[in-house]
């Protein structure tokens, strides 16, 4: 008798893919030389944790508001995330280049509009004791970067279910790039890891999560200024923790 194998449902072939994403991101991140994790590794080890994120949203029809930047409240910590958001000019915008339609995703989890020039959402970060945050990334191979997510937390009653994550893959701008007067961290792509942290999980425990995966680095990056920004938010929005990579000086 002659068995046919079924074709893998929905359900299947996405966590073979995600498994397949999650080696491929493994062997970005180690490198293609056998090395252990940690000699190419840039994360967010021994980084202080942001303690607020601006995230300014920039309309890629506008020029003028790349070289006038909207004010960000001064922190000692705070994290500022530059979107370009994809405008009514499409190809022929000035910033099109840069535009990301990620933005319009992050712009909508925050119930707001595409702005016609640019506009400023800030955010205090949480940080409660029992959550902690990691992000990192690897070696740039094939236009694409291993990057990773890992989160660990305790669920107390106090915990707003569920947990949303985001990870944003980053270049790092210098002032004076395209007329800008200050520093730029310029959103290149974003993925949200799919974790079912929800209601049901058990009060008092410690639950962790990981997300690894391959990154597209869209063209026009300069892959020697690139890292990746992570960060947590409850089910109101609220941003409970948020983590930023760095690299030691001989990476």
């Amino acid at each position: 008798m002659c068995h046919r194998l079924k074709k893998p449902s929905t359900a299947s072939r996405n966590t073979i893919d995600r498994l397949k994403s999650g080696a491929v991101a493994a062997l970005l991140i180690v490198g293609t030389t056998g090395t252990a994790w940690g000699q190419f590794l840039c994360s967010s080890d021994n980084q202080v944790a942001p303690a607020a994120l601006a995230e300014r949203f920039i309309s890629a029809d506008c020029a003028f508001c790349w070289r006038q930047p909207v004010p960000v409240p001064k922190s000692a910590s705070g994290l500022t995330l530059d979107w370009i958001v994809p405008g009514a000019l499409g190809d022929e915008a000035p910033l099109s280049t840069a535009a990301n339609r990620d933005a319009l995703v992050r712009l909508e989890s925050l119930d707001l509009a595409a702005p016609q020039t640019q506009r400023l959402v800030h955010q205090v970060v949480d940080l409660p004791p029992e959550i902690s945050l990691r992000v990192a990334h690897g070696l740039v191979l094939g236009g694409y970067v291993g990057a990773s997510i890992s989160l660990s937390f305790v669920k107390t009653t106090q915990t707003k279910l569920p947990l949303h994550a985001w990870l944003v893959l980053v270049e790092h701008l210098p002032a004076g790039t395209e007329g800008s007067p200050t520093p730029r961290i310029l959103a290149r792509n974003m993925l949200q890891p799919i974790w079912n942290i929800d209601s049901s999980l058990q009060n008092n425990v410690v639950y962790q999560e990981t997300e690894m995966r391959p990154m597209n680095i869209p063209a026009g990056t300069n892959t020697a200024n690139i890292g990746v920004v992570g960060w947590v938010s409850d089910h109101t929005g609220k941003i409970l923790v948020a983590a930023q990579s760095a690299c030691s000086p001989d990476q």
